[in-house]
């Protein structure tokens, strides 16, 4: 090719055409956005974005987060905890939930079971970690069910999946009437979701709302929206253990390529939490409380730069 003809792989007309036509013919993206296009989708109340403070690891964790978003005059919209369900008591369940009703907050829990607590050794191994989330086998799988199944009739009407099987089966009860049709089937960002296919994949299998790889570009991010409507929720400070990313400045621009998302703040230099219990607890209710700190942080930005809700 000469200097003045080096078309675009992105070019529908171009050295890639099948691989577009293939794409476009499945109503697929074919390419991360030019730019960053602002997106027109909203939450149901219209609004552009929210927070999520993650891994509030009990009623404990959350009277601590609600205390410290009090004190910073910070509003946030969903709680997500990691230990499982089956890692809390029914009186500690019933107790999450009701403050997340007297409080106007979602309310999500992960599912108990998963391979990396399991007696296999691939979830541990340096390349076998993709499969931490996952369900090792149909026991554990009805292990899951059962955890889910549980939670829903302490209360609970959100749930975190990190298994594809799993978010089949509870995206199907919910047709079938086995679960409320407003239950909230929230995948993990252990079960990595990294482009459009994926995205619409999952959406098709039940999710409600995606948990967005935390690396990922504002393009990137953009051509996932344009393909799905239901909320994203992406890591602007994201835990070591998945890259330990921290980008505050990029939250004015998040909210417009991604909205409707959740703004989610965990705290990096900070360890692991799962499963969480007494022993730690000093350490979960700090970092809690930390965590609200840096939704502050980033609220401000929206502040500062005169966005509004």
């Amino acid at each position: 090719m000469s200097e003045k003809n080096w078309p675009s792989t992105r070019d529908a007309n171009g050295p890639m055409a099948k691989s577009i036509s293939l794409l476009s013919h499945q109503g697929i993206q074919s390419q991360d956005a030019e730019g960053i296009p602002e997106s027109s989708k909203r939450f149901p109340d219209g609004a552009r974005w929210k927070i999520e403070i993650p891994s509030v690891e009990g009623p404990l964790a959350f009277k601590a987060i609600l205390d410290e978003a009090k004190k910073r005059s910070v509003k946030f919209h969903r709680i997500s905890q990691g230990s499982g369900i089956m890692m809390q008591t029914d009186d500690e369940i019933k107790e999450m939930v009701a403050l997340g009703k007297a409080n106007d907050l979602e309310v999500c829990l992960f599912v108990g079971p998963r391979a990396a607590w399991d007696i296999g050794k691939q979830p541990l191994s340096s390349a076998g970690g993709v499969a931490s989330p996952t369900l090792r086998g149909t026991d554990q799988l009805r292990y899951a069910v059962e955890d889910v199944l549980h939670g829903a009739s302490l209360g609970v009407r959100s749930v975190l999946v990190g298994d594809v099987g799993l978010l089949s089966v509870l995206g199907e009860a919910k047709k079938l009437g086995d679960l409320p049709s407003d239950f909230i089937l929230k995948t993990s960002v252990a079960m990595p979701c990294t482009n459009a296919a994926t995205a619409q994949a999952l959406v098709n299998l039940g999710a409600s709302t995606l948990n967005l790889a935390t690396d990922l570009s504002l393009q990137q991010i953009a051509a996932i929206r344009a393909q799905v409507d239901v909320p994203v929720d992406v890591y602007v400070e994201g835990p070591d253990d998945f890259g330990g990313v921290v980008r505050h400045y990029e939250v004015p621009d998040l909210v417009r390529v991604a909205s409707p998302i959740y703004l989610k703040f965990t705290v990096r230099n900070s360890p692991g939490l799962y499963p969480a219990g007494g022993h730690i607890q000093a350490v979960v209710e700090a970092t809690g409380r930390e965590r609200v700190r840096r939704a502050s942080i980033g609220h401000a930005m929206l502040t500062r730069y005169g966005y509004e809700k």
